[in-house]
């Protein structure tokens, strides 16, 4: 996994600078980074998989369509992780523009906190809101008393601005275990992870940014930007156009696996 989540630009707030640091520190084991943890094998999951799986499920434990299936259409989903921030406004309205709906992965601490109108603003024009732990802390490197207000903290925030508990949320930095997702099984969450990354936190090239993810993104992509940086959300109207040209459709990750439902306890990519 790439230490992909977290670096920080030029200018932007105090804790994206701190997740800076923590990325440039990991940067050396970035190749080996998305598919382990330590030395534990990651047991991931495709949306495919998932909406095969599905066919033999009762009606009540389907998910919804909305208005796009993907098991016929080339479905991708856009991800954005450690907001909200100041860049998330400029964001939304992008994504209102282009009809296109996105999954938020919101982190607690200086975001939630600082942003909750953001938080309420994304539900309610349909996006997912999803969880990315309370301050970033590396869960696999904490014990479980943390580890559990880590994930518990943006849950109850989350469900006090929202009126919902989330379902998903994205390990800092991809980084999971088994003790990890017994205790997210436990909280009703699901796990994950990405299959396309800009490594948006080095850079602050908006066309670079959008380069990348058109060059990686496949069908059932699972695409990982974030909010916090100031190259990122100035690529987004290029990466929209530029997959739909290619016949791609937007879609929130629980779309991207309906009729499957994301199991807690469970990794996706």
């Amino acid at each position: 996994m790439p230490a992909v989540n977290m670096t920080s630009p030029h200018k932007t707030t105090r804790s994206a600078k701190r997740l800076r640091r923590t990325a440039s520190a990991l940067a050396a084991g970035a190749a080996l980074a998305l598919a382990m943890t330590g030395c534990t094998k990651l047991d991931t999951t495709s949306p495919a998989t998932v909406r095969t799986d599905a066919a033999d499920a009762s009606a009540a434990d389907q998910g919804k369509f909305g208005t796009v299936d993907c098991r016929k259409a080339k479905c991708v989903a856009l991800t954005f992780d450690a907001g909200p921030s100041e860049n998330t406004p400029r964001l939304l309205k992008i994504l209102k523009e282009k009809k296109v709906p996105a999954t938020f992965f919101t982190l607690g601490k200086n975001h939630i906190e600082k942003y909750p109108e953001l938080v309420k603003q994304m539900d309610a024009e349909g996006h997912e809101v999803a969880s990315h732990t309370w301050s970033h802390k590396i869960l696999t490197k904490i014990d479980a008393k943390e580890a559990r207000k880590e994930l518990e903290r943006p849950n109850e925030a989350i469900e006090k601005l929202i009126g919902k508990k989330p379902t998903l949320m994205r390990p800092p930095q991809g980084r999971t275990n088994d003790d990890i997702n017994k205790l997210s099984k436990e909280l009703g969450l699901a796990e994950i992870l990405w299959s396309v990354t800009a490594k948006d936190y080095t850079t602050n090239d908006s066309k670079l940014i959008e380069k990348r993810v058109l060059d990686q993104t496949k069908r059932d992509g699972i695409i990982l930007l974030h909010d916090i940086y100031k190259g990122t959300v100035p690529a987004v109207p290029g990466v929209i156009d530029g997959l739909k040209k290619r016949g791609f459709v937007f879609v929130t990750v629980p779309q991207l696996l309906a009729p499957g439902k994301a199991e807690p306890g469970k990794i996706y990519r």
